[in-house]
Formats: structure tokens, sequence, C-alpha cells
């Protein structure tokens, strides 16, 4: 498997990449067991489709009040509405657990003279309580979020943002990120793209093509040529 030559950064999408979703309701004991799954799924499900559904219109909302409101559908859909829950739950968003492999890989990456940063939907306030949550804020140069240019991913915006930034033309960015969508659409962009499969998605039939796929990201190291 050929290396990714010429990359500066290591740029990652958050939620589903580097932080787990699945974590804020497997921590809810108010949730029943027989319903963690598919309040989990439909959440993000529904998060995701606000993000899209939110860009198309113009009627962009943080992506905190997209959760927020995602939820809500959640929870009303398997009815089991309470603001009790709904307040437990965005709480447990804040600090969602970090991959296993994620503190390893970032220092490796760094060690290695990468710089490190994060592009996400997820809003500043947001992505700065998990990051600190899990421990990682002294492992990421830069922590951007789609709310400076005031709509989400997929928009060639958001992408644009991260590389002007940085400061680094999308030849020189490796993006990682674990949603099908988000890592085809960096890719038609011009990034060069590992997509980290960890949820076994088949592939899109959108633009672009990912470099390479990973089920961890503890095969990204191995992938890129150290820079020069």
């Amino acid at each position: 498997m050929s290396q990714l030559q010429g990359i500066r950064a290591c740029v990652f999408d958050a939620y589903g990449t580097i932080f787990d979703f699945a974590s804020a309701a497997a921590r809810c004991a108010d949730i029943p067991e027989d319903k963690r799954a598919a309040l989990t799924n439909l959440w993000r499900d529904k998060q995701v489709q606000y993000t899209w559904l939110r860009s198309l219109q113009g009627r962009y909302a943080d992506f905190w009040q997209v959760t927020g409101e995602a939820l809500d559908f959640t929870l009303d859909s398997l009815q089991i509405a309470t603001p009790a829950l709904r307040d437990r739950l965005m709480d447990l968003y804040l600090t969602l657990a970090a991959f296993p492999e994620v503190p390893e890989t970032l220092r490796q990456l760094r060690q290695a003279g990468f710089v490190t940063a994060i592009l996400s939907n997820g809003s500043p306030a947001m992505l700065d309580a998990v990051v600190r949550g899990a421990g990682l804020h002294d492992l990421f140069d830069a922590v951007l979020s789609a709310d400076a240019v005031g709509v989400f991913k997929t928009a060639p915006r958001v992408y644009q943002y991260g590389l002007d930034t940085l400061g680094l033309t999308a030849a020189q960015v490796s993006f990682q990120s674990s949603n099908a969508w988000d890592a085809f659409a960096a890719a038609a962009f011009g990034m060069r793209v590992v997509w980290c499969n960890r949820y076994g998605q088949r592939r899109e039939r959108l633009p672009g093509a990912p470099d390479h796929e990973v089920r961890s990201l503890a095969a990204l190291p191995a992938l890129l040529a150290a820079p020069g």
C-alpha cells in the first residue's frame, strides 16, 4: 500500500471519527436498554439530515441547536421524551468518549512532524468541551468549526475554510472521516483522504474517492510519508 506523499497536516472529522457518539446513550441509565441502539442511530441520522436540509434551505443554526432538535425528534419517535432525559443526553454529548486508538495515533503523527487539526460541523463550544473532556487539547494544533462559515459539510466552503486557516493546499492535507459522505466530499474537493470506515459502510456513489480505507485510525501513521 503506497504512502501519501507531500502531506503536511492531518485533519480529522470529530463525531464518529475521533469521538464515539454512541457513548452518550451508552452512559445513560435512564434509557431502556432495548432502545439504546435505536436512539443512537436515529439521533445521529436526524442530526446529519438536519445539517444537510438546513444547508440546502439556507437556514443555518449551529450544531448544538441541530443536535437538540434531532434528539427531540428521536425521543418523541421512541415515546420516551422527558425534559430530564433530554438534558441528560445533551450534557453527555459534551463529554463523548474518544475511540481507544486516538491519543496514541495523534501523538505519533505529531512526533512525525504533522500538523493535527479537527474540522467539524460541531459548534466551537461543543468541540472545546469534548476535546478537553477527552484530554486531547494538547494534541491538536487547531480545532475548526463549520460555524465560522455558516454552513455545514459537505459544502465546499467548509473544506476551504480549513485550508485557509491552516495556510495549506488541498494536496498537502490528509483528511480523515468515518462518515462516507464526508470522506467522499473531501476527496472530490481535492484533499487526500483516508476513510476510517469504522462501521463497515458501503462505498458511496458520489463524486470523489478516498485514497485509503481503514477500520481504525491506528493504521493512519503508516500511510503517510513524514513531512520533509
